[in-house]
């Protein structure tokens, strides 16, 4: 709950007061978050100074960094053809440690499988130029109807369908929070969290490969108001005010 407090935050980061009272609203103590805290500084995820905790550990800085690409959906121009594509190209058969890291790492990157060992996607992502994981790296275009590829690399009615789910759950917070019950708070912390996990999900596909009805820009228009209306009420809890 604590490192999702702080992945929420921009710069990531936070005072102790606020962490602890965040806790509170999940009946966690103010001991037990103060514990968790050290030995979050312990493990080295976080740093202390002066009364505030700040996200530290390279792993968790580029979580926050792809949670905040996610949430802008960050893409550069497509040019209507050209795809990256990324194969496994090794010795022997690598120990599933490795495989495991590697799909975790592309999914992340929004690379999709096509089969095993073989990983691509439209080149519309920044960074995409520099990946490496060890991949031999083409580009090129598919000869068959892109729209059908992307139809069997992403599941996109699955992450529209979770997107109108998630957008009913923040209609339903937000009168509440607008009128500043704190009662809606924990609710409305999970729901925001839910979000931006499903912002992480999305594959930022170029527009010219989605449903007309995808509902990317409105989830994210919504959660952006949505936000600010939690955090108003977060405002108003953290100040004590009835």
């Amino acid at each position: 709950m604590l490192l999702s407090l702080l992945l929420g935050n921009t710069p990531p980061r936070a005072p102790v007061a606020q962490l602890v009272r965040t806790a509170a609203l999940f009946g966690i103590a103010e001991g037990t978050t103060r514990t968790a805290l050290s030995r979050m500084a312990a493990a080295a995820e976080v740093t202390a100074a002066d009364g505030w905790y700040e996200l530290s550990s390279e792993r968790l800085l580029d979580r926050h960094a792809r949670q905040l690409q996610s949430r802008r959906a960050e893409t550069r121009p497509w040019d209507g053809a050209t795809w990256i594509q990324g194969v496994v190209v090794a010795d022997g058969r690598r120990p599933a440690a490795e495989r495991s890291r590697l799909r975790d790492d592309l999914g992340r990157a929004r690379f999709a499988e096509l089969r095993e060992g073989v990983w691509l996607r439209p080149d519309n992502l920044a960074g995409s130029d520099g990946l490496d994981h060890g991949l031999t790296w083409f580009v090129g275009r598919p000869v068959d109807d892109p729209a059908a590829l992307v139809g069997r690399l992403w599941d996109l009615a699955g992450w529209a369908r979770r997107a109108d789910d998630l957008m009913a759950q923040m209609d339903g917070l937000r009168e509440p929070l607008a009128a500043h019950d704190h009662r809606a708070l924990a609710d409305g912390f999970v729901t925001s969290a839910d979000v931006l996990r499903h912002f992480q999900a999305d594959p930022l596909l170029p527009n010219e490969l989605l449903p007309d009805d995808w509902p990317g820009v409105r989830l994210r228009t919504d959660y952006d108001t949505y936000d600010a209306t939690y955090r108003a009420c977060l405002a108003t809890y953290f100040r004590g005010d009835p």
